[in-house]
């Protein structure tokens, strides 16, 4: 009996004809719907909706004693109407590149995820083939950020210069420290107020927001700044642009890398920004860990040496799973780069420096889908070629794009 052979080498022989996928428009449509809802009513109850201003005389329904009121529900609209107008022009930057270039792609599909904080994962499209050549595929991947930067930030600068003054806090209900400051000075206080249960969510600030914020007066500080939907939504869109921009793998940004660079630099520069990453993740997880471990188990709560010593144990864990699957190819420096970030680690739990400030357990879990989901490595390409001089300016503004919207600290607690 001959071997089976691939549907792939079938194609390539020309035996085969290409699959032809069609586009179930009904559900394409159908998740933008669900998504735009689970946006709208999870960010209204959980921080965008105003809830005091309409909620005595002009509430909807109560949910467990919450009454949802017209401004809730239109201040949930407005930030998912907002957000997905960014997730549909990224998409359908990277659809309509992939068409010009003749390369078969469905339509985007929008993620719902009611039980995440902003209500959405975020949108994807499928790529029907493989992409033969390098600038096809930078073309495709870098048409996305642009896009959807090209949005965001208009949409950022609208909303700073539109900006309602701080009194817009009286309608968001709670806050009262900060609102009886806000009554008596007219302005947000220099510092955070102390916040009831002793935590406050904040946004971390990113060198282009930072930037912009000196031109405006008045605009709310990062530890209320998500109360303003327009704000909350063009900040999200510029950093799920730093995201997808990160060079790695097939992240957008990995292809406009591998595009510049070449296999090998690439792969060195995904393994190293990996490496950045699971350092700040190690620096996180050393201050955090024995919080959530003590929250996690209670019985450990009078251990505290029992919790440092199951924190750092998790973190070796950790570091030894990923780097061994990162530096696959070159296992050699596994085990240096662990303990590299440990004394890393320790450093920034024991010394109070800058090296703390950048450190944020959340990139645990991203580092997982890095390595595991989307890989390290680039794919190899079948042509490569040269890419032209406007393609590469283009690439380093991609590049000068992700720096200016990144933040090592996205969303953390104070």
């Amino acid at each position: 009996m001959d071997p089976p052979v691939s549907y792939s080498r079938l194609l390539r022989r020309g035996i085969a004809s290409p699959k032809v996928h069609k586009d179930r428009y009904w559900l394409h449509v159908s998740l933008f719907v669900v998504t735009f809802a689970s946006t709208a009513l999870t960010t209204s109850l959980l921080f965008i909706g105003r809830s005091v201003a309409w909620a005595s005389s002009d509430a909807l329904f109560n949910i467990g004693g919450l009454q949802i009121s017209v401004g809730m529900v239109s201040d949930g609209c407005l930030f998912a109407g907002c957000l997905l107008l960014f997730l549909t022009v990224h998409e359908f930057g990277h659809y309509f590149t992939a068409l010009r270039h003749n390369v078969r792609t469905s339509l985007p599909y929008y993620i719902p995820a009611p039980l995440i904080g902003i209500g959405t994962m975020g949108a994807v499209i499928s790529i029907r083939e493989v992409v033969p050549s390098v600038r096809k595929i930078f073309d495709i991947g870098v048409a996305g950020p642009v896009a959807g930067f090209l949005v965001a930030l208009p949409m950022l600068l609208y909303a700073m210069m539109e900006a309602p003054p701080p009194e817009y806090m009286f309608g968001v209900g709670g806050h009262e420290p900060l609102l009886a400051y806000i009554g008596a000075y007219g302005s947000f206080p220099p510092e955070p107020l102390s916040a009831p249960d002793g935590t406050r969510l904040t946004i971390g600030t990113t060198a282009l927001y930072w930037g912009l914020q000196q031109l405006f007066d008045g605009l709310p500080p990062m530890y209320e700044m998500y109360h303003y939907p327009i704000l909350f939504a063009a900040w999200l869109g510029l950093f799920f642009t730093a995201l997808n921009l990160m060079p790695v793998g097939q992240l957008d940004g990995g292809h406009i890398m591998y595009a510049l660079v070449g296999p090998k630099w690439a792969l060195r520069v995904s393994q190293g920004f990996v490496v950045l990453l699971l350092t700040s993740a190690a620096i996180g997880a050393a201050r955090d860990g024995p919080g959530l471990i003590a929250t996690a188990l209670p019985r450990l709560g009078a251990w505290p040496l029992v919790q440092e010593l199951c924190t750092w144990v998790a973190i070796a864990v950790v570091l030894r799973i990923l780097l061994r699957r990162v530096f696959r190819s070159a296992p050699r420096w596994a085990l240096p780069m662990a303990g590299g970030i440990l004394m890393i680690a320790v450093l920034g739990r024991l010394v109070d420096s800058p090296i703390a400030q950048i450190g944020y357990s959340g990139w645990i879990v991203w580092c997982f889908l890095l390595v595991f989901l989307i890989r390290v490595e680039h794919p190899p390409v079948a042509t490569y070629g040269v890419l032209t001089h406007g393609r590469r300016l283009l690439g380093i503004t991609a590049m000068v794009i992700f720096l200016l919207c990144f933040s090592f600290k996205p969303l953390y607690l104070v």
